[in-house]
């Protein structure tokens, strides 16, 4: 007989446990399947984000943030260091250590909650008396509520073979065994330009190749403008406007042949190539015909603006639906599906999610851009607030970038904030706090700020729309 919950999540990431937490917080039967297994081995939770994604790239961003500051900028504070050299095996496998701690903490909270762990591949088999059925390895369990978090997977290119060894996706792009002379990346997106700084850090020769005109579009201009100034002056060396073509492999290397915008051909020879040119929803052989659901062009499951789809006891949330790929934004998904399912009413407002991107200094919005605003045709003003006049980021040497804060013209509510900053991603949470709370420019100008403190070029950049900033 199959076994029975109220909730089965298919899909342990961050969308998926999340989901499966708040529902056994709610009080249902909840039960999770997740096939992932990582080297060892091991059954493990957390899906890409914490075994090839979020946290294993950011721990090594940190420890090779650590390595360039010793080598480059601890001199200017009077602290003089040689002989500096990097174990890659030690740094990675501190990278595999937290990845261990993160994804143990996962098992804890489901035991916790009381969440039934199923171990293997979820295929959806068909509805019986509106319960939906579900093989998971050799056990059959049957839904009163089907919640799809299976994330998504690296994009790969037609004719160019990811082995993960000389050509890499995210996953072999965390695991190099050592640091590459030359290092090409395919895609100045976001995974791109981080893991292309990690390794420029530790002293590769990175050379990036992106198709698309223009560097980074999706964020404000100025903000693209000044990030490109920044990382082509670290030595990250980057062409736009590129077509690949013909990417052979060889026992010396790599080389990849494409075109330049200007219609000249030219070849990158590299040791190493990363490919990392956007994901895809890992919507195959999930069985969703079984059930009179299916995929749209581009892979992704439809679904309305709380995450149903066209069955009202299965809903889908995460990098399978629209909307950015963003752990938050897929946690935000699970929690909202979670208290549907129990009859409350959540809502989630998308313009007020926001993006970050991990590079040093790192750059973090929420809201529009500027040229949103101007398409729009919706009157505004901006107020943009430089760290290089503020006194804790110069003490941290740190003093790059700018907060920019674009409110209404008429009733000053804030539409957008961009930032360029070491401390970006933590600055842009009291952005998306007071965008939540329709809060004015004004609101966060009035507000006290600590000092000395980077938070404080918030409050001149919000000061700064109405022209008045104070330290400038």
């Amino acid at each position: 007989m199959a076994k029975s919950v109220d909730v089965l999540v298919i899909g342990a990431g961050p969308a998926g446990y999340i989901a499966a937490i708040r529902a056994a917080q709610l009080g249902f039967t909840t039960a999770c399947a997740e096939k992932w297994v990582n080297p060892k081995g091991d059954n493990v939770l957390g899906g890409t984000c914490l075994n090839v994604g979020c946290i294993p790239s950011k721990a090594l961003l940190a420890s090779s943030e650590e390595f360039d500051k010793i080598n480059h900028h601890v001199a200017e504070h009077g602290i003089s260091v040689k002989d500096v050299s990097v174990d890659v095996g030690r740094m990675t496998s501190r990278k595999d250590e937290i990845v261990g701690k993160m994804t143990k903490g996962i098992e804890f909270l489901f035991r916790k909650n009381k969440i039934t762990w199923l171990k293997g591949q979820a295929t959806i088999q068909g509805q019986n008396n509106n319960l939906i059925r579900v093989q998971v390895g050799e056990e059959v369990v049957e839904a009163k509520n089907l919640i799809i978090a299976t994330g998504s997977k690296a994009r790969h290119l037609p004719g160019v073979p990811v082995d993960n060894e000389i050509i890499c996706d995210n996953e072999g792009a965390l695991s190099l065994k050592a640091v590459p002379k030359r290092l090409g990346v395919i895609g100045a997106g976001v995974i791109g330009l981080e893991l292309g700084s990690v390794w420029r850090r530790l002293g590769a020769d990175v050379s990036i190749l992106e198709a698309a005109p223009d560097f980074l579009a999706a964020c404000d201009e100025s903000v693209s403008k000044d990030a490109f100034k920044l990382f082509t002056g670290q030595g990250l060396k980057i062409q736009m406007g590129v077509k690949i073509g013909e990417v052979k492999k060889s026992a010396k290397g790599v080389e990849v042949h494409y075109s330049t915008a200007s219609g000249s051909s030219e070849t990158l020879a590299c040791d190493r190539l990363i490919v990392s040119v956007g994901r895809v929803p890992n919507t195959d052989n999930l069985g969703l015909e079984s059930i009179g659901l299916a995929t749209d062009e581009r892979g992704f499951i439809p679904v309305d603006d709380h995450c149903r789809t066209k069955l009202s006891n299965v809903f889908a949330i995460g990098d399978v639906v629209r909307g950015p790929m963003l752990a938050h934004k897929g946690e935000d998904e699970g929690v909202m599906v979670a208290e549907i399912i129990a009859g409350q009413k959540p809502h989630i407002d998308y313009n007020c999610i926001p993006w970050v991107i991990y590079t040093s200094p790192e750059i973090a919005w929420v809201g529009e851009t500027e040229q949103q605003l101007k398409a729009e045709g919706r009157s505004y003003k901006a107020g943009v607030f430089p760290f290089a006049a503020n006194g804790r980021a110069l003490g941290m040497g740190e003093s790059e970038g700018f907060v920019k804060i674009l409110a209404d013209a008429a009733s000053d509510e804030i539409l957008g904030v961009h930032i360029v900053s070491s401390g970006a991603s933590d600055l842009i949470a009291e952005a998306a706090v007071a965008m939540e709370f329709k809060a004015s420019a004004e609101d966060i100008a009035r507000i006290c700020h600590p000092h000395p403190s980077l938070s404080e070029v918030m409050r001149e950049a919000a000061l700064a729309t109405d022209k008045r900033a104070l330290n400038m």
